[in-house]
């Protein structure tokens, strides 16, 4: 069951088991946000358990780097805004990644992570990344990294 993500009443819909929810509840307000703002796109999600092609698409491009997550997806996101395709998969310890894929231009491709308040940096992006912080009203301190994807999905 899909769901839409209101980014004015804040909503743990979907992410109760979450050590961090309400941080992780508002990174997802915050990208819902971003959206609607930029591309006037309503930002819904839906659980990983119904959303299998979508977490295999994003692991398969995790796999350039030798990444694979031990913690448990719970929600994924995937759409097309103009010539950029998102994919989105938010993960219970409070980390949300993002695949941006520019479907015309392979310099504007990259996979960024988004570490929700309170969170620690997950043993898979240890030392390999370095994080920057943003400040969010839905979502407190946001830390933020990313790398550019190199290959063809």
């Amino acid at each position: 069951m899909s769901y839409i993500v209101d980014f004015k009443n804040v909503s743990t819909v979907g992410l109760e088991s979450s050590p961090v929810v309400e941080a992780l509840a508002g990174l997802r307000a915050n990208e819902a946000r971003y959206f609607m703002n930029k591309y006037k796109h309503e930002f819904t999600v839906v659980p990983a358990s119904e959303s299998q092609e979508n977490l295999d698409y994003a692991n398969q491009i995790l796999k350039e780097r030798d990444i694979a997550f031990a913690a448990k997806p719970l929600e994924t996101s995937r759409f097309q805004v103009g010539n950029i395709q998102f994919t989105y998969v938010f993960y219970e310890d409070g980390l949300g990644i993002n695949v941006m894929y520019t479907v015309d231009d392979p310099k504007k491709r990259a996979v960024g992570f988004k570490l929700s308040e309170g969170m620690e940096i997950p043993k898979e992006l240890e030392g390999k990344f370095k994080f920057a912080r943003q400040k969010s009203k839905l979502a407190g301190t946001i830390r933020g990294s990313f790398f550019v994807i190199k290959g063809e999905y």
